[in-house]
């Protein structure tokens, strides 16, 4: 799961030199710096959320929302059978649950570190190291979609994505992702009562990016408002069937990056989108 929590709106690094900034990045950079960044911190990434995310557990955000009981791609038990794909797939934990119920997963992602860290957990879910915007299958080949947190926040084309998606999926197939919820981008990325003052306009969509001393971008989060999103997924080929906002469980005592049980109880951080391919 190739899952990105600790970055919103508010400027801070992840890298020693980066500075944090808020300017245009296309796809070819955001592409670039977002298979670096994960090729780089996929250990620590790894190292501390591995326990939360499980081995073969099927999260959608750091909620803890977990698809067995959110049946978001349909019943369990709906599933076996079913050629699922797996976009942004870290470590592939959500695939291996997939692989539980009797699915046939594949799973994608664009850093090579992460997959990396599949093969070490092992198990027979197919990998593959390729870039969410230019799929690397024949038309109608899959019967869903997921990605927990993968791809769709890096890039700048989201509806690019969506249309390869789209092309991959069988008439009929669903598409479920999870983003960080797009009011975030208007807070603070902090996790005590300063991260609960706006600090920035909801509507600013320019994008936040991490760059280097010569300026070259190391990290890339794009903006779009809930608006944004569901008019990328009808230009995509899809219908939206549901919006879900999961709220802060009693049981989830984590902080993780700017998510925390004060924040959570009182707005969204977490957004999964339901989508169904037109005809």
């Amino acid at each position: 799961m190739n899952q990105e929590y600790e970055h919103e709106v508010a400027p801070h690094s992840t890298e020693d030199e980066a500075e944090a900034t808020r300017r245009d990045a296309g796809d070819a950079e955001s592409s670039r710096a977002s298979r670096g960044w994960w090729d780089r911190n996929a250990d620590e990434y790894q190292n501390d959320h591995g326990s939360f995310l499980g081995d073969d557990r099927f999260v959608w955000g750091p909620e803890g929302l977990d698809e067995a009981e959110a049946g978001l791609l349909g019943p369990a038990s709906s599933l076996k059978g079913l050629d699922v794909l797996e976009i942004g797939a870290g470590a592939a934990q959500c695939s291996r649950w997939l692989a539980a119920q009797g699915a046939r997963p594949v799973a994608l992602d664009l850093s090579h570190r992460q997959l990396q860290h599949a093969l070490r957990i092992g198990g027979d879910v197919p990998l593959v190291e390729a870039d969410a915007g230019a799929l690397p299958f024949r038309d109608g080949s899959f019967d869903l979609a997921c990605s927990a947190y993968g791809a769709v926040p890096f890039v700048a084309d989201p509806v690019r994505v969506f249309r390869e998606v789209r092309r991959v999926l069988r008439p009929g197939g669903r598409w479920v992702f999870s983003v960080t919820h797009p009011i975030r981008w208007a807070f603070p990325d902090e996790p005590g009562p300063e991260g609960l003052s706006i600090a920035a306009s909801y509507f600013d969509r320019t994008p936040y990016v991490e760059q280097d001393e010569q300026g070259r971008a190391v990290y890339v989060e794009h903006h779009r408002t809930i608006g944004d999103r569901v008019r990328d997924v009808v230009a995509g080929g899809f219908h939206l069937v549901d919006l879900v906002e999961p709220e802060w469980p009693e049981w989830n005592s984590q902080e993780w990056g700017g998510w925390s049980p004060l924040r959570g109880n009182l707005i969204p951080g977490t957004a999964i989108f339901v989508c169904e391919r037109t005809a």
